[in-house]
């Protein structure tokens, strides 16, 4: 894997940049799909206790054939799972249905900002996760700016991730700068903007005409093009697919170069909306569903 390809995490734990995400992904159609992912290339597998999928993400890594050493895999505690000892068992679960001893990288899913104090909590469990050595790194989730900060100065180790919503149309750009100037990398999730497509937007990154002009100049496809703009961002992105050609042409982006003035427009595309749900409206009382044993 070349230096391009790889991201060095505030710890010195190096990550590939470009992974394949599970969310969403049907439980019957996840073995397969990430047995997929690993024939083309990838390296990096995100999944989390809330999508219901880690056995079959286990399964898939099985079937591929793959050294456990040689696949990053990396998921999240879901919110109903926050506080010390709750998260403490939360990755048991996941490792136990991962078939694991230990994790790459494990995130908070959600902020939880209506009881961060289970949250800070949890994420204590995860500092002590990480100095047992049963995770090789730690971060978050779809934090904002105000999270961050409180979680910086009540913990003691700075996330190496925050993985949150980030495509051409919705680009945080604050939330990046205060990640650059806490070491921590920027993990998008739909990074090619699939959730203006399912999510009721006006309109879809894939039908948009700069970038269908600048795809048509690399002889590439949209999605190609935004997770080329991930990459050459310093970014790491998570695309997912369940269909074998394009889960093999999102990988196919290592072989050209934006120039200045492409990434320049695609920067210009941002319109600030939100396509997925504000972090502040994940509560317990909502979305506390329990998570199942291993």
């Amino acid at each position: 894997m070349t230096e391009r390809e790889t991201l060095r995490l505030n710890n010195g734990v190096t990550v590939p940049a470009l992974g394949f995400g599970v969310f969403q992904t049907p439980p019957e159609e996840t073995a397969a799909s990430v047995e997929t992912a690993l024939h083309v290339g990838y390296r990096l597998i995100d999944t989390a206790a809330a999508y219901g999928n880690e056995r079959e993400v286990s399964e898939g890594i099985r079937r591929a054939g793959i050294a456990r050493d040689d696949v990053f895999l990396e998921t999240k505690v879901w919110i109903r799972d926050y506080g010390q000892d709750a998260a403490l068992h939360a990755f048991d679960k996941s490792a136990g249905k991962l078939g694991v001893d230990q994790l790459d990288l494990l995130l908070l899913h959600q902020p939880l900002s209506s009881r961060f104090d289970l949250t800070l909590d949890a994420y204590r469990a995860l500092e002590k996760l990480l100095a047992d050595g049963k995770v090789r790194a730690i971060g978050v989730s779809n934090f904002m700016p105000e999270h961050l900060d409180r979680l910086l100065t009540e913990t003691s180790v700075v996330p190496a991730v925050n993985q949150i919503e980030l495509h051409p149309y919705f680009q945080q750009t604050a939330l990046q700068s205060l990640h650059a100037e806490n070491g921590i990398v920027t993990q998008a999730w739909s990074p090619i903007g699939g959730i203006t497509s399912y999510g009721g937007g006006e309109k879809s990154t894939f039908d948009d005409p700069t970038l269908l002009e600048i795809a048509r100049q690399h002889g590439k496809s949209t999605a190609q093009v935004m997770l080329r703009w991930h990459l050459q961002e310093g970014r790491s992105a998570i695309p997912k697919s369940t269909k074998p050609a394009r889960i093999a042409e999102n990988f196919d982006v290592f072989d050209f170069e934006l120039t200045s003035e492409q990434v320049a427009a695609i920067g210009a595309l941002d319109t600030g909306v939100r396509g997925g749900p504000d972090p502040d409206s994940i509560t317990l009382e909502a979305y506390g569903r329990e998570i199942p044993e291993a």
